[in-house]
């Protein structure tokens, strides 16, 4: 049961997570006088424009040209209750966009990053997946670097709308209709959340190792009952982040990052390694984004209970399922795919699930050339003239 609690508070810097609000004093100060601190008198070392400066740095290794902009959502839906767009100030709200160049006809591909991730952890992706589509990638409200709110929601409703709702409001913005959806992890969870609030839009639903449809294990029942279950539970319901330890270690949080990227992407890779000018620049990438105000990331204890268990879980909805649906999971993948095989039972649309081999929970960093496959395969009736006739490639595994 220690690997579980490994994987779950250890890797939530990669895709799930719990949370806690910090003090202003721990958090990036956006005001004049301390925006011109030289960064190595700052105790936490970032900004938002280091946010930005970091995800050109990366993008820089990625040779689509792209476009990136700050997509303005509003302060809030007119007429809403959510508490998404309540902050101390009624400023409008920015989601952070970049759309690579396609060809006219290109079907649309939108991306969704997971927890404690944001767009730029799609940058081995960017290039193959732009030969087929028009590709979108954001950092959801509260992440990388769109805007962060304080994050007020206390319910699991609220906590959902924050991200559906303010999703649907860059949708509007960007006057996109019709497309495809991909999420994932936390993000999948946003995305099947989203495409059933919204399904007009959403033409097919792309879910990668998506969080939401994990149940009950007799494991985690008796690992609660446990002290040790006990204390990491009341951790989990206190909203404890591995960003606040970021932030606590200050001008030593980024060597923190560099090591957990170091092993995460390079030592234990199954697949392609990074190449060491991959990784400098991610971990930079990565630092940047963790580092900065808590928003966003104090969703998860309202969303999940300890074990990464939905408490409004997608398996409950299945039937309700109105996109037809791709689910990809790396073959290494701590999202348990069975999940998702019984969510099909349930569904009355097409459903499909692909596993790919060498690949862990980050399968689109650690094979992304599979990856790419996969999501071709999945996506074959918008993009071939004779779909029928596509096949599996056989190094992928239909589960």
């Amino acid at each position: 049961m220690n690997a579980i609690r490994s994987r779950w508070f250890m890797r939530m810097a990669e895709d799930l997570g719990k949370s806690n609000l910090e003090s202003s004093a721990a958090s990036v100060s956006t005001t004049t006088s301390r925006r011109f601190w030289p960064s190595v008198l700052r105790w936490i070392p970032t900004s938002t424009d280091h946010i930005i400066n970091s995800e050109k740095r990366l993008l820089s290794l990625v040779k689509t040209p792209y476009v990136q902009e700050q997509i303005n959502i509003g302060s809030g839906p007119p007429d809403s209750r959510v508490r998404w767009f309540r902050s101390s100030s009624n400023e409008p709200r920015f989601i952070n966009t970049v759309t690579f160049d396609s060809k006219d006809d290109s079907p649309t591909l939108v991306m969704v990053h997971g927890y404690a991730a944001s767009q730029g952890f799609f940058f081995r992706n960017f290039d193959a997946l732009a030969t087929r589509f028009r590709v979108i990638a954001i950092d959801q409200l509260g992440w990388g670097g769109s805007s962060r709110p304080d994050f007020s929601c206390r319910s699991t409703e609220e906590t959902e709308a924050w991200f559906i709702d303010s999703f649907e409001e860059w949708r509007k913005a960007k006057n996109l209709s019709n497309f495809i959806l991909l999420g994932h992890s936390f993000g999948g969870y946003v995305a099947s959340k989203y495409a059933l609030k919204h399904p007009e839009h959403v033409k097919h639903l792309i879910l990668v190792g998506p969080a939401g449809f994990s149940f009950e294990s007799e494991r985690i029942t008796k690992f609660l009952s446990t002290w040790k279950g006990s204390i990491l539970n009341q951790i989990w319901e206190s909203n404890f982040t591995p960003q606040k330890i970021i932030r606590g270690l200050g001008p030593w949080g980024p060597d923190m990052v560099r090591k957990y990227t170091s092993a995460r992407f390079v030592t234990h890779t199954t697949g392609e390694m990074l190449t060491e000018s991959e990784s400098r620049l991610l971990t930079d990438y990565v630092y940047h984004t963790l580092a900065a105000k808590a928003s966003g990331e104090l969703c998860l204890k309202y969303l999940f209970s300890f074990g990464a268990l939905p408490r409004s879980p997608l398996l409950d909805r299945a039937s309700e399922w109105k996109v037809p649906t791709t689910f990809i999971y790396g073959f290494q993948d701590w999202m348990n795919y069975e999940g998702a095989q019984k969510a099909r039972k349930d569904m009355k649309v097409p459903c499909e699930i692909i596993r790919v081999p060498q690949a862990g929970h980050f399968v689109f960093i650690d094979n992304p050339s599979s990856f790419h496959s996969a999501v071709f395969y999945a996506c074959r009736r918008f993009l071939s003239s004779d779909p029928d006739r596509e096949s599996l490639p056989e190094w992928l595994i239909s589960a």
